[in-house]
């Protein structure tokens, strides 16, 4: 009798477990995840496929993260509302951005790291719901909309898009509700990880110039400003070194001493740029442009080896050594060497010609500070030259 009571216990107890209550509970046992990213963002590429995969794949459908792309309308005011809902600075808001509950992960290294943990810690605590920042109401039934409907086949995109038409809802980020919902491609065509965002262009290779240029107005008329007056700047003063030879000696006066200084200023900058290229920081962005978009793109490596931080940093030190190098030497090697500084500085306005080029109509991504070091390469040339005796009235 006592082994018969033990076996009708031990059925119960499977009964139990086996029941659809305890199977339904067991399915609440989510956790939900926001993912904001840009298509022009390198560390966005390595979170969204090689990341990402590798935790969907160990977790399933107890993994459920939603991409949203911050260069759509709707995308991007969706990402204003987590940043001003999370207290990210607007000089620090940046992608990849990565929200579960309550908790925002920063970065192609943050995210990997700490996703793990947070979801093992959610699955033990009966799941974690989505988030709560403005918008994401919409979103969730958005979503909860388009799983309700039966799937014949691949989805199509619809015919119309009510984000652009006026007669939907006011809301700002209502736009985004209205956006096509699909698989994303570059993780997989699993369910739990979908593509939130606007129909449209997703690449940079998709947009016209015009596009590029518009997706940040301001960034791209101070950059086009820059090079403008880079390209000015190296074609006026060549062709005065060609008229008039190049100069031999330094003059003298306050002048003189600024180029140090300038010098020293690009190469703060030069040597952020270069620490956050190499290590693979999210840089610190003002209210214009998207400088962790350009150290994210292949421009950011010269040849596809040497990061352009760290070129910046060997020329600002090369301009300082060679001033030092004419202040301090003789008067017959410093006759000799004299043009050596202005050919640097005027190779550097080129190249920085070059990389501001790239910035708007390439990148489609503006950098402030590859702008700045790009202006300290301007006033360092012409510093340079106009404080520099010819060869007319050095004899």
């Amino acid at each position: 009798m006592q082994r018969l009571a033990r076996y009708l216990l031990f059925l119960l107890a499977l009964l139990l477990v086996l029941s659809p209550t305890s199977l339904h509970a067991q399915d609440q046992s989510v956790v939900r995840a926001i993912l904001f990213y840009s298509p022009t963002c390198g560390h966005c590429h390595k979170v969204i496929q090689e990341d990402l995969p590798l935790l969907v794949e160990k977790y399933g459908d107890q993994l459920q993260i939603v991409l949203i792309n911050t260069q759509t309308q709707g995308g991007s005011a969706l990402f204003a509302a987590a940043a001003e809902w999370g207290g990210i600075p607007e000089g620090q808001r940046g992608v990849p951005l990565m929200v579960v509950g309550d908790e925002l992960l920063f970065g192609s290294i943050e995210i990997p790291t700490r996703l793990p943990g947070i979801v093992e810690e959610g699955l033990s605590a009966d799941g974690i719901g989505w988030p709560t920042f403005p918008g994401m109401s919409e979103v969730v039934a958005e979503l909860e909309a388009r799983q309700s409907q039966p799937v014949e086949g691949p989805a199509e995109k619809p015919t119309e898009n009510p984000a652009k038409n006026p007669t939907t809802s006011a809301s700002p980020t209502a736009t985004t509700v209205a956006a096509t919902v699909t698989p994303a491609p570059a993780v997989g065509d699993d369910d739990n990880i979908v593509l939130f965002g606007e129909s449209g262009p997703t690449t940079v290779a998709d947009l016209s110039i015009t596009e590029r240029l518009m997706l940040d107005p301001v960034g791209s008329a101070i950059a086009l400003v820059v090079l403008v007056l880079l390209i000015i700047s190296a074609i006026w003063i060549a062709i005065s070194w060609i008229r008039t030879g190049l100069p031999e000696t330094v003059g003298a006066g306050w002048q003189v001493w600024i180029i140090p200084v300038l010098a020293v200023i690009g190469l703060g900058i030069a040597a952020y740029l270069a620490f956050v290229e190499t290590t693979a920081s999210e840089a610190v962005c003002g209210p214009v442009g998207d400088c962790n978009a350009v150290q994210d793109s292949p421009y950011a490596k010269l040849f596809g080896v040497l990061h352009v931080g760290v070129l910046g940093v060997l020329g600002y030190l090369v301009i300082l050594t060679l001033w030092l190098w004419q202040r301090l030497g003789s008067v017959a090697s410093t006759r000799k060497t004299a043009w050596m500084l202005p050919a640097v500085l005027l190779f550097g306005v080129s190249f920085s010609a070059y990389l501001t080029f790239l910035e708007p109509f390439v990148i489609a991504a503006i950098c402030m500070w590859c702008i700045a070091s790009a202006v300290m390469m301007i006033l360092l040339l012409w510093f340079t030259y106009l404080w520099r005796v010819p060869p007319s009235a050095a004899k």
